[in-house]
């Protein structure tokens, strides 16, 4: 890009989306590090005035909600958008990106543990003012994570990229986005949100920025094993046929192998070695039935997507909003 193609962007408001469920032991501490970020980008004359925090509440049943009035009371720079229940982490993110990019030239989305590094943040401005509409967070590695977690990741992601999705190795919705690829992104209705495989299908230019995974500065990972199954299950089954595909070519192995079976019991009947072939036939009957029963649960996992995208259920729904028009003063 030519240097005045990269002069072009003005200094752009800023808005940091934070997804909350049940952080009351981080969430002080959370907004005491996010909104001290901001605070020095915009006196760096990196965001303008009026950049802001915005926490989205996905229905936390602690005091978390509480908390984060508390914090948009006494200070105008943070901003709650509360949703009405329990939607999942990608609607939060969604809820918060659709409501943030009404007032943001820019948004980043990061997690409210402060694992993530927020110093990074200086590296997402460069690259959107270079002209990138969306500029995504990847660690540099996974020393932080057990042998389960990082193993179960890698193998995650190798199985993404074979069913042709377009996600980014290590990436975990820390990422930019522009008001251009969130008006976009606002096109896509399906209610199966996998936004770490959709947003790299939009075409945007794009960069990445590298950071280090810190130690969460207080409680617990909200994010169980049976929740990052789910998100597993949503990527593969929202981004990608092949699996459809796979049982189409498993068929066909299966019924060719079943007819070179036939073919030889054949030949056996006709030469009179009536051999009992007990083995034979249950591991026949197994590997058929096990195939089948896969197959049909696959089926089942794409019926009931398709079954949920026709009802047209509302992605989230926004129980209320806190928020202050009047631009943070630096303090």
């Amino acid at each position: 890009m030519s240097g005045t193609e990269r002069n072009v962007r003005e200094i752009p408001v800023l808005y940091l989306v934070v997804p909350c469920y049940n952080e009351e032991e981080v969430i002080e501490r959370s907004a005491e590090v996010l909104g001290g970020k901001i605070r020095r980008l915009v006196k760096e004359n990196k965001i303008a005035g009026g950049s802001k925090v915005m926490f989205v509440n996905d229905g936390s049943g602690d005091s978390t909600l509480a908390l984060l009035h508390r914090i948009a009371s006494r200070d105008r720079l943070f901003s709650v958008v509360s949703l009405a229940g329990n939607y999942g982490h990608q609607s939060a993110i969604l809820a918060g990106m659709m409501t943030a990019r009404q007032y943001a030239d820019a948004v980043v989305t990061i997690d409210a543990d402060l694992q993530q590094d927020i110093e990074a943040l200086d590296r997402f401005l460069e690259c959107y003012q270079n002209g990138c509409e969306v500029v995504y967070g990847v660690r540099n590695d996974r020393h932080s994570d057990g042998a389960f977690k990082k193993g179960t990741a890698t193998l995650y992601y190798k199985l993404m990229h074979l069913l042709g999705s377009k996600v980014i190795t290590n990436h975990a919705d820390y990422r930019l986005m522009s008001q251009k690829a969130l008006d976009a992104l606002a096109e896509y209705k399906e209610t199966n949100l996998f936004l770490r495989g959709l947003i790299p299908t939009m075409g945007f230019a794009s960069d990445v920025v590298y950071f280090d995974v810190k130690a969460r500065e207080a409680g617990h990972s909200k994010y169980t094993l049976s929740k990052m199954m789910t998100l597993a299950l949503d990527g593969i089954t929202s981004m990608s046929v092949r699996p459809l595909r796979m049982i189409s070519a498993l068929g066909f192995i299966v019924f060719v192998f079943s007819f070179v079976m036939s073919v030889l019991s054949l030949v056996d009947w006709a030469k009179g070695n009536n051999v009992p072939g007990y083995t034979t036939t249950m591991i026949v009957s197994l590997l058929i039935g096990g195939i089948t029963l896969l197959s049909l649960g696959i089926l089942g996992e794409y019926v009931g997507k398709i079954y949920m995208e026709t009802k047209h259920r509302p992605r989230y729904i926004i129980d209320s909003i806190v928020w202050q028009d009047e631009r943070a003063e630096d303090q």
